[in-house]
């Protein structure tokens, strides 16, 4: 009944507007764009240069025609990007002689013979809200997982426990083809840092997402989009890439799609296996009420092992009609790591003395498994409306096996075992239905609604070795119980008039939960329940002042829940001396974010951005002085104040070179209360990200790329260090162009470390983690199969849905 109500309450949804027809008058130069099948290319971006200069950018109509004014005799070219296609560029040509050029783009999963085209994709395009991130058109991504091009993307950081924050704010929404990953922490840091980048097509980075999106990520969205093909007959490609760092690595991905008549049938597979490191340096130190020194703990640990990820993802589309096409997806990962940690853990008296050490042999061994089902359908029910409707379902099992030894290195030291076993279930049903009316060809309503369910079963097992058997530690053993429950609503319009454009939406959301804790015969049982409900507006409004500079204004109110593990009040093990802990108190926390930017041509963006955070996520420390013990968890502390300044640079010096920088600064202040004391924190920080892409010898494109952070802070306690890291790439087709082979190095200086400083209430701690980032890799792509001409047929008001390739 609450969908029907809701219904009738809210008509929205999200518009496609209709550009104004292309006028050519005197001294005017005509691009028209169109695709390979003779069907004009709308909104792709189009660069003029005159005498080697960029002179111009325009973005090309509904007839897909760009139209450059003002232009001077002289000798020009037109470069011609779109992110579904491969990037083109005229031969060179002299106006006014010639006035009007043709530019024909291929599909970007294509290699045509005989076709004179400079085939390559634009790394970054700001469109619709979005920065969207061509993975395949950076050279040192070769060989590299998923996280590993998030941390070298413009506007994303990684913190040391796989952390994601945008723009400068942590708390990111995590979605993988439009399809929420539902996963946080350690368990999306496994699947991301497993999952290579080859099988990857864009990354949508959206720091103010619309309404028909989910309002969670208080600092947006980013939406991973897998490869699908759209070319009729069969294509695919091959691609293996070897790579060596202090261990060796390889991945293999195969994408194979076939579409003929009424069927489109897709396949995607990727097999990763790497060997990894991670070599920790962390310095104790305890403190008195005075804050005179009273003991250090060094603690050097070296973690290593292999992890193998095989990952399918295949679909069938079947185009009913003109106007309905129905289609189902099946997916699945599974994902073995198995590692092993080496550490001393040294107690220091105040003089640097050693009063005692403990050696710690671990293993880890995780077992990722998952399974996914989408169910679609897309019909036009008229030339005003459109509906779509998808159905999933989502499985993930997670095993973790922890066995710890302890040894006291002294004469007639003693020693110890642990262990533990926390097997993870978490079973999700979505459904989602959208509406929408193309009210005149200015104007757009858009609507929808959407019910998800979680059900979440975690166990946490330990025992304890008493030198003759293992006895079960019903001190920190656990069995959590979670369901959940969201309904959500939203509605939209969009608009268009003139110079003006605006979008205006508002989304409702319901959630309620029950938690189950189960007692053992140290722990009583207990549960727990919560539900609460909000309404998240959003929208923009866009000015453009005139064909070059555009003034846009972006508000936003978002909301992060509380990751699943994160209210469960267990214990993990990270070490003897270091425990995490769960909460079951945490609230969610919201924020309000707004964003002024320009944007001239497609050349510079600058913007300005300020969020207020309440209830704000923080990790908290605490220390038990007498044991020497460090237990972690996650809380509300308080509010969140995010200041920004942000500059993108996208230009091409010369038509050979395109160099793409962003600067981002950010000022933070952090007021809360850890459970101890009031605290307050702040930090200017500088994230700094460049790409320079080169053509030369004629077959050959070159790549230097790097970031670098300064200090930063995410958590209210923990400040982080300098790092970043310089890479190079070099690529040329093969084959003649149906390969491709590259060869790129990341991290040449071995610079990419994280490191920081924890505050706790009566001590800190300095740590430093160094991975295995430096990597050469070379990476060979054979793309093979045929496409079919076809006659241009009209599809109706559903042909981009019948266009689409595997929709979930």
């Amino acid at each position: 009944m609450i969908y029907r109500c809701f219904l009738l309450l809210f008509l929205l949804n999200s518009c496609i507007v209709q550009a104004q027809d292309a006028r050519t008058g005197k001294n005017s130069l005509s691009c028209m764009v169109i695709n390979n099948q003779s069907q004009p290319v709308i909104g792709a971006t189009a660069i003029l240069f005159s005498s080697n200069k960029q002179v111009a950018t325009i973005v090309t109509d509904s007839n897909g025609i760009a139209v450059f004014k003002n232009v001077s005799p002289s000798s020009c070219t037109i470069t011609v990007s779109h992110s579904s296609y491969q990037m083109a560029s005229t031969p060179s040509f002299n106006f006014p002689q010639s006035s009007s050029v043709q530019v024909i783009l291929q599909p970007a999963a294509m290699t045509l013979d005989n076709v004179s085209v400079n085939a390559k994709k634009p790394l970054i395009k700001i469109a619709e809200g979005k920065t969207i991130i061509n993975v395949g058109a950076s050279v040192t991504n070769s060989g590299t997982t998923v996280l590993d091009v998030l941390e070298k993307s413009p506007g994303v950081t990684v913190d040391k426990n796989g952390g994601i924050a945008l723009q400068g704010k942590a708390g990111v929404l995590v979605m993988i083809d439009d399809k929420p990953t539902y996963l946080s922490g350690a368990d999306l840091n496994n699947l991301l840092s497993s999952m290579s980048s080859a099988q990857v097509d864009v990354i949508e980075l959206m720091t103010s997402p619309p309404a028909k999106y989910d309002a969670s990520g208080n600092a947006g969205i980013i939406n991973i989009k897998t490869k699908k093909s759209k070319v009729k007959g069969f294509n695919g490609s091959l691609t293996v890439t070897p790579s060596q760092g202090k261990y060796p690595k390889e991945n293999t991905s195969l994408v194979m799609n076939y579409r003929t008549g009424k069927y489109n049938m897709f396949l995607n597979y990727s097999f990763n296996a790497i060997k990894y490191m991670t070599d920790l340096y962390a310095l104790r130190t305890y403190y008195d009420r005075n804050g005179n020194i009273t003991a250090k703990l060094d603690q050097p640990t070296y973690f290593s092992g292999t992890y193998y990820n095989n990952t399918v993802k295949t679909g069938v589309d079947y185009f009913a009609g003109s106007k309905t096409t129905l289609g189902m997806v099946l997916g699945g990962t599974v994902i073995h790591r198995n590692g092993s940690g080496d550490a001393t853990a040294t107690w220091l008296n105040a003089a640097n003395g050693i009063d005692s050490a403990i050696s710690t042999y671990s293993t880890n061994d995780v077992h990722f498994k998952n399974g996914s089902i989408n169910l679609n359908l897309r019909h036009t029910i008229n030339k005003q409306q459109d509906i779509a409707v998808d159905v999933d379902g989502l499985m993930y099992s997670i095993t973790s096996d922890q066995h710890f030894n302890n040894q006291l290195l002294a004469a007639g030291g003693y020693s110890d075992a642990s262990k533990g076993s926390i097997p993870t279930t978490l079973k999700i049903f979505t459904a989602k239905a959208d509406h929408i009316l193309h009210w005149n060809k200015n104007t757009t309503l858009s609507s929808g609604i959407k019910t998800s369910h979680i059900n979440t079963d975690n166990t946490a097992a330990y025992q304890n070795y008493d030198g003759n058997n293992w006895q079960e530690d019903y001190g920190k053993s656990n069995h959590f119980l979670y369901k959940e429950n969201i309904q959500a609503v939203y509605s939209s319009i969009e608009t268009k008039q003139k110079h003006w454009s605006m979008q205006a939406g508002l989304r409702y959301e319901y959630t309620s939960y029950n938690a189950h804790q189960l007692g053992n015969v140290l722990q009583k049982d207990s549960s727990f329940s919560r539900n609460y409900n909000s309404l998240f507006p959003s929208g923009y409004i866009s000015y453009a002042v005139d064909s070059i500079n555009t003034f846009t204004l972006t508000v936003g109110k978002r909301i992060d829940r509380p990751p699943f593990q994160s209210l469960n009040p267990f214990t993990y093990i990270i070490n003897k001396y270091t425990y995490q802990t769960g909460n079951p108190y945490i609230v969610p926390q919201y924020s309000w974010n707004i964003e002024l930017s320009h944007q001239y041509k497609e050349l510079l963006t600058t913007t300005v951005s300020y969020s207020i955070i309440k209830n704000y996520f923080s990790q908290l420390f605490l220390t038990d002085t007498v044991t020497g013990l460090l237990y972690y968890s996650q809380g509300n502390v308080g509010h969140t104040h995010n200041l920004g300044f942000s500059a993108m640079l996208n230009v091409a010096p010369a038509h050979w070179w395109s160099f793409t920088f962003q600067a981002l600064f950010n000022h933070k202040e952090l007021r809360g209360f850890n459970g101890i004391v009031d605290f307050y924190s702040d930090i200017n920080q500088l994230n700094l990200n460049m790409n320079n892409q080169f053509s030369f010898a004629q077959k050959y494109t070159g790549e230097i790329s790097g970031f670098y952070t300064t200090k930063a802070r995410n958590d209210l306690q923990e400040k982080l260090y300098p790092t970043g890291q310089l890479s190079l790439g070099v690529s040329r087709p093969v084959l003649k162009k149906k390969g491709t082979l590259r060869m790129s190095v990341r991290d040449i200086f071995f610079t990419n470390a994280m490191e920081g400083l924890t505050q706790f209430t009566s001590a800190t701690e300095y740590f430093i983690l160094h991975r295995d980032t430096r990597v050469v890799a070379v990476s060979f792509t054979y793309r093979f199969g045929k496409s079919f001409k076809t006659i241009k047929r009209s599809s109706g008001g559903a042909g981009d849905e019948m266009e689409r390739v595997g929709n979930g």
